[in-house]
């Protein structure tokens, strides 16, 4: 169903549960000063899912390059973070009724899958996962098989977020996954994931044919760009605003790292 560009897709279901989720959670929490911030992160986070997969960019990503990987950047780079600042998991369970917390949780701690889940959410498999799962994507059997296939297309995108989920539970402190990593290895981390996407953006900018064939052979595109200018703007969305969120992260972490020696004090004058 589409609303003028906007479309009632899946997506709006699972944000609109989260919300209602996480509000209900709020109310029955305890109130911090820092509650506000959070609210307002997490939110945004949600808002960045409907831009991506509800709005008229959903459907301008058919016709054009630039605009789908502008799609893959808003879920692999900004609603999650996003997300994670909401600390989302503490306030989504207690949101839930007491039964059922305790239910689930039982049901949780004797599982046998529970083992594995926490092994991938370590940081070096969630490194590996995260920048596996965009590189794959965008080879181009697998990617034009998104475009052909609505279900193929839904499972790329809940990758793509859910990978984002976990890389960057490992920058960020979102509990119960905390990053265990000192600043120092969490900006080598954050750099190198930033690395792979400028990879896959070199690959697009200085490609001389087009690399996708469904965009070489539209006729007409929105503007009037050629295949090939159409593919070099999206090797500059992953190039350029792709990399906001990871150069944020880095600054922040060398401000961190630092931020200790800033705090010693003098050492005294002595006469």
């Amino acid at each position: 169903m589409s609303l003028g560009g906007w479309s009632i897709e899946p997506p709006l279901l699972y944000v609109a549960v989260a919300a209602l989720l996480y509000w209900r959670g709020g109310r029955r929490g305890t109130r911090r000063e820092s509650e506000p911030l959070r609210t307002a992160a997490f939110a945004g986070g949600l808002l960045t899912i409907v831009l991506a997969l509800d709005s008229p960019l959903d459907d301008a990503a058919d016709k054009l390059f630039w605009a789908h990987m502008f799609q893959h950047v808003l879920l692999l780079t900004v609603a999650p973070p996003l997300v994670l600042l909401g600390r989302p998991w503490p306030r989504m369970w207690q949101a839930l009724p007491l039964g059922t917390r305790t239910t689930v949780g039982r049901a949780l701690a004797r599982s046998p899958l529970t083992a594995p889940l926490r092994a991938l959410a370590r940081p070096l498999p969630a490194f590996v996962l995260f920048n596996a799962t965009v590189l794959a994507w965008h080879i181009p059997a697998a990617y034009e098989a998104t475009l052909r296939s609505s279900a193929v297309h839904q499972l790329e995108h809940a990758l793509f977020f859910f990978t984002g989920l976990l890389f960057w539970a490992r920058v960020i402190d979102p509990g119960p996954l905390r990053p265990r990593l000192s600043w120092p290895w969490r900006i080598a981390y954050v750099t190198g994931g930033m690395f792979f996407g400028w990879l896959l953006a070199v690959v697009l900018v200085t490609l001389q044919t087009p690399l996708y064939a469904h965009y070489a052979a539209i006729a007409h595109r929105p503007g009037g760009i050629t295949a090939m200018t159409d593919q070099q703007l999206a090797g500059g969305v992953m190039w350029v605003p792709g990399s906001i969120s990871y150069s944020i992260a880095i600054f922040i972490g060398f401000y961190r790292w630092l931020e200790p020696d800033r705090r010693r004090p003098l050492p005294a004058i002595t006469t």
